[in-house]
């Protein structure tokens, strides 16, 4: 089994000691578009350019370096035969819950409010939480949505999960296909999206979809950018149909200086770091599933393109 590192953004010397220390068996070698092809049978990709696939005809499979595989979904040059894998968590649903934890406690608990007081030096405490008051919904109940959704539901906040198609999860009151979403959308409160990427999916995060939760709602997306419509999520801020977002992705990155969402008074942003690729993880994880696959045997992360995850 011949592997191919093909990620032209990073730096090879980081990544090759330990993919061969956990493939010692498998040739392992550097995509190089001026030199002459590899051959090689799998390569590891993020965002690869067009021109690997052209340059690279021999391959059986592209694993990603990361959860969500809508690019590679994009690129008309992936030949139908050439398998798809993603990386399954890594790591990354734990940083994913705690992100997302951070958002919530940051509403629910007036985090945000008490750090507006330090800057005025205001000494006033607020009211307790009342969990009941504050039930939440995840979208997208996947790997991550549904470490999301235990975590939330460890720490006693009313939770509810949506997804594509039936999830039981112990604590999570459960929703599925599109009729049940306005049901899963009307008993929410604060609204977490962590739905892969689809033509279904896309622009999901829309006045129609958000008017729909209950009052004095709040939007976390640690999704994709494109899950939202960024024009309404502001008009619906200032309307006051939503008191708040919380949004670590964007439909352009880096979110463009003039955007409206940077200096709202009520939208928190961070630059899509609610959860980064692991390396030690990432490297035990897809060794695993090349030797499976050299070994003729089946593996998990396939992508089924015709459902886009």
């Amino acid at each position: 089994m011949h592997v191919l590192f093909a990620l032209p953004h990073r730096n090879p010397d980081e990544w090759l000691p330990g993919l061969q220390a956990e493939m010692p068996d498998f040739k392992i070698s550097v995509w190089d578009p001026a030199g002459p092809p590899s051959n090689a049978d799998v390569a590891l990709v993020w965002k690869p350019p067009a021109e690997l696939f052209k340059h690279e005809t021999n391959l059986k499979a592209v694993f990603n370096l990361g959860a969500g595989v809508d690019a590679l979904l994009k690129m008309p040059e992936i030949p139908p035969h050439v398998q798809i894998v993603r990386l399954e968590d890594a790591g990354m649903s734990v940083q994913m819950a705690e992100y997302v934890l951070y958002a919530l406690w940051r509403e629910s608990r007036s985090f945000a409010r008490y750090e507006a007081d330090q800057a005025a030096g205001r000494w006033d405490p607020l009211e307790g939480l009342r969990r009941e008051q504050w039930p939440v919904g995840v979208l997208g109940l996947g790997a991550v949505g549904s470490r999301v959704a235990e975590a939330l539901a460890a720490f006693e906040y009313p939770v509810a999960g949506w997804s594509r198609s039936p999830r039981a999860i112990d604590g999570v009151q459960a929703y599925s296909g599109m009729d049940q979403l306005p049901a899963f959308l009307a008993r929410t409160r604060v609204l977490v999206n962590v739905l892969p990427l689809t033509p279904e999916t896309e622009g999901i995060l829309n006045r129609a979809t958000l008017s729909q939760l209950l009052p004095h709602a709040h939007l976390i997306n640690v999704g994709r950018g494109e899950h939202q419509k960024e024009d309404d999520i502001l008009a619906l801020l200032e309307e006051g149909r939503l008191d708040s977002a919380s949004l670590d992705v964007f439909r352009t990155e880096p979110l463009p200086a003039g955007s409206g969402l940077w200096k709202h008074p009520r939208v928190h942003v961070t630059p899509h770091i609610a959860a980064s690729t692991l390396r030690e993880e990432t490297i035990v994880q897809i060794a695993g599933k090349i030797r499976q696959m050299a070994r003729g045997e089946p593996f998990t992360g396939v992508v089924a393109r015709e459902r886009g995850y």
